[in-house]
Formats: structure tokens, C-alpha cells, sequence
């Protein structure tokens, strides 16, 4: 090296794609900074770091569902007995699903969900829990074999319609009801197509059902063309039909 080069390098600092040269050089690497700051910690809880957290959680969820092919997300309730009439029909619909060519997703839970991921899994098809964080642990059942827990419950949810050709609804509290109508606005104002949402239990919905036709329709909240956006069966082979139909698949 001559001298004149010499001279430059004590006068210049490259910081990865950054050169600092005179009295803009630092005398520690990046390195350093990042190692050895030992800063305040405020910034882990606003909103700014947040958003990172919630893209992290996008990243994550598109990352690993990506190639997961064809699939049903299927709701209900998580206090739903092992046992019960309904949680074998949710064993039941999830192995249908998976032998119609479907994976299965849910909330990764108990009740209902694990009902539907054990009957995917004991049909050696592909098993999705989307878990979420709550103030009562639940953990995701051992039905799942792919799972991905979320903080925040509208990434949780977009997952759930992203990467799923269909809805299933089993009978379920406030969360079902949740995903339920987030899926019926989303198609009603075409944010979605091809979309086909089942409710499985015809006595379980009825009342819910006659208050959309006698108040809420009657009452011109809603046209009487949104009833077409939903089936109601008891009928585990016309659930399958449906969802095959409808989601083109």
C-alpha cells in the first residue's frame, strides 16, 4: 500500500454498504453497537416496534402456509366434549375433508378444532392449527402437525381465509360467531370469491338463522340475497359437496 493510499485508509471507514471518512468515522464496528448497548427498553412496547411484530407475524404465517395446497378452515366451539355428538362430527368431517383432497385448519384448540385436526390426521392428511395468544393457556392439541401461534387475532384471521378455500362452522361461542360473520362480510362485499361457508347443525343455527330473516333482513339491514351466503346442513356428505363445488376444487 502506498502512502497515499495508507493516508486514505486512516481518514476512511467502511460500515457495511455505509463509508465514513474524516469526522464522521466512528471508532466502534456495528457490531459493537448492537452487542454492547445495554439502552433503555421503552421501545419494546410502542407502536413502532409493534408493527414489526405484527409484520413479523405476516412473514411467518405466509411463510409456512404458502405451499399447504388446498384447505377448509373449520371453526367451533373449544368447550365442545371429547365424546359428544358434535365433537365426532367434527372427527368425522375432518377425515371427510382430507379424503376429498382438503387439508384442514383450525384455531388449534380443544373442543371442536381438535375434533376436526384429529380427524385429518387420522386420515394421514394435513393437519393446520392457527393458535392464539390468551389470558388462559390453551396450547394446540396433538392433532396439529403444523402449527403457528399469533399474538394478534386479525393476522390469526387472515390466515385463516388467505390460505383456505372454504369455511366450515361447527356449533361455537363468540369466537365461532366472529370468523363466521368476518367471513360473511368478506364475501357479501366481494373481498373474497368463490367462497363457500357451511353451518354444520341445523338446530344449533336456526335461531341465529331466524334472526337474520325475521329482524335483520325485515328490517332492511341486510337483503334477502345474504342468506344465499351461507348452507345449513346436517349432512356430512353434503357439507363435502358444498365446499368441493363451491371452491372449485
Amino acid at each position: 500500500m502506498g502512502n497515499a493510499e495508507e493516508e486514505r485508509a486512516l481518514h476512511e471507514q467502511r460500515l457495511g454498504p455505509v463509508v465514513r471518512r474524516r469526522h464522521q468515522m466512528r471508532p466502534e464496528t456495528t457490531d459493537q453497537r448492537l452487542l454492547d448497548t445495554q439502552g433503555a427498553t421503552h421501545w419494546v412496547h410502542e407502536d413502532p416496534f409493534r408493527v414489526l411484530r405484527i409484520q413479523s407475524e405476516f412473514v411467518e404465517g405466509f411463510g409456512t402456509l404458502a405451499e399447504l395446497g388446498p384447505a377448509i378452515s373449520v371453526f367451533g366451539s373449544a368447550r365442545t366434549p371429547e365424546g359428544s355428538p358434535e365433537y365426532e362430527a367434527g372427527v368425522r368431517i375432518g377425515r371427510a375433508l382430507v379424503e376429498a383432497g382438503f387439508g384442514v385448519i383450525t384455531g388449534g384448540g380443544p373442543g371442536a378444532m381438535e375434533a376436526a385436526n384429529r380427524g385429518a390426521t387420522e386420515a394421514g392428511g394435513v393437519s393446520v392449527g392457527l393458535g392464539i395468544e390468551l389470558p388462559f393457556e390453551q396450547g394446540l392439541n396433538p392433532y396439529v402437525d403444523i402449527g403457528v401461534n399469533f399474538r394478534y387475532f386479525f393476522v390469526r384471521k387472515t390466515m385463516f381465509v388467505k390460505y383456505a378455500q372454504g369455511f366450515v362452522v361447527l356449533p361455537g361461542g363468540l369466537g365461532t360467531l366472529d370468523e363466521c360473520f368476518e367471513a360473511l362480510t368478506l364475501v357479501q362485499t366481494k373481498k373474497v370469491t368463490r367462497f363457500p361457508i357451511v353451518l354444520f347443525g341445523s338446530a344449533y343455527w336456526k335461531g341465529l338463522v331466524d334472526w337474520l330473516t325475521n329482524t335483520l333482513i325485515a328490517e332492511g339491514k341486510a337483503s334477502p340475497h345474504d342468506l344465499d351466503l351461507f348452507h345449513l346442513t346436517d349432512d356430512i356428505d353434503e357439507v363435502i359437496d358444498l365446499v368441493t363445488k363451491e371452491s372449485g376444487v
